[in-house]
């Protein structure tokens, strides 16, 4: 859907290749010295699963659409009806422009206009940029309207390592607690400790054993604030979401209908979000951008070969 454009790279003697499309700022492919880290589906279709978008201003759901600012309730298109929500924000079925170009990365930018449900004006871009073992992204919003803006961020990868089929990997979330939720997807307002639970996947549960539409925080961080959560194949090789310090919430997503050219696989999403699901009514992580301020978060995806360290 849209233009495609292709980065490719040769660094640290490796190979590094990517392909990310104009609709929704969308990362379609991804590999490291051939091998896939993104799942694929078919030329022309339409992403499965909304896989690759960039979700901006807020990530996940906004409870019935509504939401309320300065008293005044807000009501944004409902866009997962059979929920009654507002899914994924405002730009997932949009074109992003090219800023910028060259063999190894790309800069793709697109605006917000004040609309219902969200009176407020935003530049937004996303950089790719190849590195040694994978990819490197960064988001930038920037507030050019007039008033104080609410905006969150997240982005939906569906991972995968090489052929290993995806329900023989294990998935790895450094996250101690989970968020439960409503029968409409949405936070019931409590989180629990993942230790002894199903929702602990610290020491890793094989993906073919979960069914997956969940998210965490109290993600475990590392000293420059970022964390890491990963499938690993059999083999020890890993392919790795590494998220800085602004991506304080993970989601994990699992189907068994993910549509390729070879029929339908078992895919899992792991979503880096910066907020949680309805972050515009609960405020927890939401990120108020004052006229003219801007803010950056990046987060990538990197391949680790067998007795790799994870930070290596």
């Amino acid at each position: 859907m849209g233009e495609h454009f292709e980065l490719t790279a040769s660094i640290g003697g490796r190979i590094q290749r990517a392909v990310v499309t104009e609709i929704a700022a969308s990362l379609r492919e991804l590999d490291v010295d051939g091998v896939a880290l993104i799942q694929d589906y078919p030329a022309g279709a339409k992403p499965p699963w909304c896989a690759g978008w960039v979700l901006v201003p807020w990530p996940n759901r906004v409870a019935g659409g509504t939401w309320s600012y300065d008293g005044v309730v807000q009501q944004l298109d409902i866009t997962e009806p059979e929920n009654g929500n507002a899914l994924h924000g405002l730009l997932t079925h949009s074109p992003y422009g090219v800023s910028a170009h060259t063999t190894d990365s790309i800069t793709l930018d697109a605006g917000i206009s004040p609309q219902p449900g969200y009176p407020f004006e935003l530049s937004t871009s996303v950089r790719y940029r190849l590195v040694e073992d994978g990819l490197f992204v960064t988001h930038r919003l920037e507030n050019t309207g007039t008033r104080s803006a609410p905006v969150a961020l997240g982005t939906h990868p569906f991972l995968k390592l090489g052929s290993v089929p995806t329900e023989e990997l294990t998935l790895y979330i450094n996250a101690d607690t989970h968020i439960e939720v409503d029968e409409r997807l949405n936070p019931s307002g409590i989180t629990t400790d993942v230790a002894g639970t199903r929702n602990d996947f610290r020491m890793g549960q094989l993906v073919g054993s979960v069914d997956l539409d969940d998210a965490w925080s109290d993600v475990r961080r590392e000293e420059d604030g970022s964390s890491l959560h990963y499938l690993e194949a059999p083999d020890g090789s890993q392919v790795q979401m590494s998220m800085d310090a602004s991506f304080g919430y993970v989601q994990a997503f699992t189907t068994t209908d993910f549509a390729t050219d070879g029929g339908m696989v078992t895919a899992v999403a792991v979503e880096p979000m910066t907020a949680p699901a309805d972050a515009f009514n609960s405020g927890e992580g939401l990120r108020w951008l004052e006229p003219g301020e801007a803010w950056e978060a990046s987060w990538g995806i990197r391949y680790k070969l067998p007795g790799q360290s994870q930070r290596s």
